[in-house]
This record gives structure tokens, C-alpha cells and sequence, in this order.
């Protein structure tokens, strides 16, 4: 008789184990318009785009995130998911807000929302996957939805907005006021 103990085993496995850590959504608000009025290429880098995507990278790095999905160096970064396991969504306000007078003093307004729950560990194959994979993930998709419905250029922090963005008003810091 053979020694099954080295088989492979055909019970699924669990899965992964959720840690407490806080969600980011990035996403640029009316980009398409930004990119026709100034001509610009929809597949290649610009200042906005590659301007986010070393936000975004930086960020990631120093708060050790998991960049789920968006970070493009090809075609510059439109829109990032991007999962911190272990921090707080209020212990990034800061960075989020530096983010958003970076890309505000540019000309545009970005979205973005950060929610404080459980984080998986991986990192997702498509865009689908990437808003849908968690239920805080699609619950800050959702939210940015909703805000970018009614203007966008916003940072909202676990349930309340903590700055908005005019990025046609003038001022030092790109039109980027507190609330």
C-alpha cells in the first residue's frame, strides 16, 4: 500500500487571512475632458499621470501598501486601489491631502477615499477584481462613486470629507480648501 502522506491534498483551501489595515482609492476626476482640451494622448504619461504614479508608488512605499491595481508607468496612473495592512486610514490624511494639492496645482481634481478595515494580501489579476475583491474595497469604490457624482475633488477619511479641491480657483495651494 502506498503512503498517501505525501499527496496533495484536494480540500480547497482557506482563504486568505484578513488584516486589519485601512483601503485607498485614487481616481482622477474628469480626466478624459482634461486630456481632450490639451490634446493630449489618452496611452501616453503627462504631468498629471506620471505625477500620480509616483504619488502613488511613494505612498505605497513609505506606509509599506500593497498596490492592488492602477500603478502604470506606460500610460500614467488614472485611478489606484491600494491596500495598507496594519495602518490606520487617519494616519495617512496627511500624505492623502499632500496627494491631492500635488494633483489640484496641476489643473486637475482627484478623488480619493480611505477607509479603515480589513485588508487582504494579495494583489488582483484585473480592474473587475480590484473594486470587487473585498467588501471595503467595493464599499470605497461605491463612495467614490457617489462623491464624484456630486463633484469629486475631495480626500474623505473614514466617513467624513477632510478637504476639497477647486482646481480652477486660484491660491498657493491650487485651490485645495479645508473643511
Amino acid at each position: 500500500m502506498e503512503d498517501r502522506s505525501d499527496w496533495p491534498s484536494l480540500t480547497p483551501t482557506s482563504p486568505p487571512r484578513l488584516l486589519q489595515g485601512t483601503v485607498v482609492v485614487i481616481d482622477l476626476d474628469r480626466f478624459g475632458e482634461y486630456v481632450r482640451s490639451r490634446g493630449l494622448s489618452e496611452y501616453d504619461p503627462n504631468e498629471v499621470t506620471a505625477t500620480l504614479s509616483s504619488e502613488v508608488e511613494a505612498l505605497s512605499r513609505r506606509w509599506g501598501g500593497v498596490i492592488i491595481y492602477g500603478l502604470d508607468w506606460e500610460r500614467g496612473t488614472e485611478e489606484a486601489v491600494i491596500e495598507f495592512p496594519g495602518v490606520d486610514a487617519g494616519e495617512l490624511k496627511e500624505d492623502l491631502i499632500a496627494i491631492a494639492r500635488r494633483i489640484c496645482g496641476l489643473g486637475v481634481s482627484a478623488t480619493i477615499v480611505a477607509l479603515t478595515g480589513p485588508v487582504g494580501p494579495s494583489r488582483s489579476l484585473d480592474r473587475r477584481e480590484a473594486y470587487r475583491g473585498s467588501t471595503w474595497r467595493m464599499r470605497a469604490s461605491k463612495i467614490v462613486k457617489r462623491l464624484k457624482r456630486r463633484g469629486g475633488g475631495v480626500v474623505y477619511i473614514d466617513g467624513s470629507v477632510v478637504y476639497t479641491c477647486n482646481p480652477k480657483a486660484s491660491g498657493e495651494e491650487g485651490g485645495l480648501h479645508s473643511i
